[in-house]
């Protein structure tokens, strides 16, 4: 009898943006167990780039569904969740469907979420939900936004039949916090692939970038990620500003209408170090990986979440991985890596200058090695596969 599980929470497929959607994409894409069928929430913005304008389309083997969201600013991810889920149960009581799955990405619509709850039981089916890292730590949203998502959250972990945790440390958090509740957690990580870039040093797409950004390969410590304060970007720079190092400083990033950036350079003074470059976001995914596994190092100063997207691709890529001294990364990483506090890393920077090729060598197989063995696609595929066919 085919499964039908209701993945609701991503922009949708094709991925355009960042770790949910390229889960859905992966997931859809490695699928294995042809008993199940896959029904993806997609926003209507987000196919329409991708040419997909119809309100069912099919990707991956996936029915996609379009959901008009209008443009209702911060409140705009709540809405869009509230639609995409009531729409997956008028599917699925429209299909007739037999003990259907709801896969929730995030706890945006905690305070709703009983609503929902009771319709999905009353057609026999299963609420599962990804409670993500810590939203409401997260320095971009004013005091009252965080409330609402500590708040939230704690309603999506009350309904829950089941939470997928991507990290160890949510997982612990989750069952500590709200252990009144006794909710049933599951740990499935984060994945990533191992395959390297297409493209060479002469490529023209390769040699075009290098000379635009006036970087050379080996020759740029590298940070990838969201332009937002609770990923240390002030503390990597000016740490990096404090370093003998004569390498680049290369932050892939977006910074446009972005008043941290004004901030950071008012704070900083990074403008007259002319090793600093903040070159812009690099979409074809080719060309960024080659950057991953061309530059000397990479440095990490996530905070807040889970497993997170950019450190996974950072060590299956890069052949030295410098991360902040948390937990989510130390669980990640575990030996592969360099560990650095918000007080010390231009100290340790100049330590990995003076490492000698054989220890870099040694630290890129552990990464590798971290990676094939805990975060491929395949096997975490699998993992999700047989928790919705209750396997």
């Amino acid at each position: 009898m085919l499964k039908n599980v209701y993945i609701i929470g991503s922009k949708g497929i094709p991925a355009k943006y960042g770790g949910f959607e390229t889960f859905v994409e992966k997931l859809t894409e490695y699928q294995k167990n042809k008993g199940i069928q896959y029904y993806v929430s997609c926003m209507k913005e987000n196919s329409t780039k991708s040419g997909f304008n119809e309100d069912f389309f099919y990707y991956n083997q996936a029915i996609c569904y379009n959901v008009k969201v209008p443009n209702m600013g911060p409140v705009k991810a709540i809405i869009y969740d509230i639609l995409a889920l009531n729409k997956a149960i008028r599917i699925s009581r429209k299909n007739k469907d037999v003990k259907p799955v709801f896969y929730v990405l995030a706890c945006r619509i905690g305070p709703f979420i009983g609503i929902f709850k009771r319709e999905i039981e009353a057609i026999g089916g299963k609420l599962i939900v990804n409670p993500d890292g810590h939203e409401w730590k997260r320095a971009k949203w004013s005091y009252l936004v965080r409330k609402y998502w500590k708040f939230s959250e704690r309603l999506m972990v009350k309904h829950a039949d089941l939470l997928i945790c991507d990290s160890k440390n949510i997982e612990r958090y989750i069952l500590n916090e709200y252990k009144n509740f006794s909710p049933r957690t599951t740990y499935i990580a984060y994945g990533t692939d191992l395959n390297k870039s297409n493209l060479n040093s002469s490529s023209k797409l390769v040699r075009e970038w290098y000379k635009t950004k006036n970087v050379e390969e080996n020759e740029y410590y590298l940070v990838v990620g969201r332009f937002v304060p609770e990923n240390n970007y002030e503390v990597m720079i000016s740490e990096f500003m404090r370093t003998d190092s004569k390498r680049s400083f290369v932050l892939v990033t977006n910074i446009e209408k972005n008043k941290f950036y004004n901030r950071l350079k008012k704070q900083t003074n990074f403008n007259k170090d002319k090793r600093i470059k903040f070159v812009g976001t690099v979409y074809d995914q080719e060309l960024l990986k080659y950057i991953r596994e061309n530059a000397f190092a990479y440095l990490h100063g996530h905070e807040v979440g889970g497993t997170n997207p950019s450190l996974l691709e950072a060590l299956a890529s890069t052949r030295l991985n410098l991360l902040l001294n948390v937990g989510f990364n130390q669980e990640v990483a575990e030996n592969a890596a360099i560990y650095w506090d918000k007080n010390n890393l231009s100290s340790k920077i100049n330590m990995v200058e003076n490492f000698s090729e054989e220890t870099i060598l040694f630290k890129k197989n552990l990464s590798q090695k971290r990676i094939m063995d805990n975060y491929t696609w395949q096997g975490i595929v699998k993992l999700y596969e047989n928790i919705f066919t209750g396997e």
